[in-house]
């Protein structure tokens, strides 16, 4: 089997089909936008504005109408020097799920052959110097009240404006939000500051 490569970076695609065929490549986090929902979903925008200026995002998007007209619209809210634009060719077909072809006649970012999209990403392998990110547990998260608990939400609200996150994030939410933006000891150090007792 072969080695999956990890990016650091975080990449934004559109769909979980698109994400489940990138995660058989990569290690890597990957953010699906939901399609054109994202248009009118200002917490995923906010969350995918606050990863690109934390350190950067990934965008691909298919080669087709839609995928442009993702693309132009994330483009129009994040930082342009946060993006890194990567693009797939253009290649006739239909994936495997689908009954017909897309209204392009063209394959999305879910059907390119693995060997393709390993070496659109092979430029972006980590090197090892980025803040390890991604090591909270949702058990992590229920030894520390914020799932589970009868104050659950009441403490996820404290800790998602201290980290200037959606006040409003479901659990699962908020761990990914954490987990992509932050380090254990950044959380660790919240943690402290919002709900340790202090010591008399």
């Amino acid at each position: 089997m072969t080695e999956k490569i990890k990016v650091d970076i975080p990449i934004i695609v559109e769909g979980k089909y698109d994400k489940n065929t990138l995660l058989q490549i990569l290690d890597a986090n990957v953010i699906p936008t939901g399609g054109f929902s994202v248009f009118n979903a200002k917490e995923k925008q906010n969350l995918i504005r606050r990863l690109a200026e934390a350190h950067g995002v990934i965008l691909l998007t298919d080669p087709d109408g839609g995928g442009v007209q993702i693309r132009s619209f994330l483009l129009g809210i994040l930082p342009r020097e946060k993006v890194i634009q990567l693009y797939v060719p253009k290649i006739e077909g239909k994936e495997k799920r689908k009954r017909k072809p897309s209204k392009s006649g063209t394959l999305g970012v879910e059907g390119m052959q693995a060997d393709l999209l390993r070496e659109l990403f092979r430029p972006f392998a980590a090197d090892g110097t980025m803040p390890q990110r991604g090591t909270l547990t949702k058990t992590d998260f229920y030894l520390d009240g914020l799932s589970g608990g009868a104050d659950a939400s009441l403490k996820r609200e404290k800790l998602a404006a201290y980290f200037s996150l959606p006040k409003d994030l479901t659990a699962n939410a908020l761990l990914e939000a954490v987990n992509l933006l932050f380090t254990r000891e950044e959380y660790e150090k919240a943690k402290a500051t919002l709900f340790d007792a202090p010591k008399i």
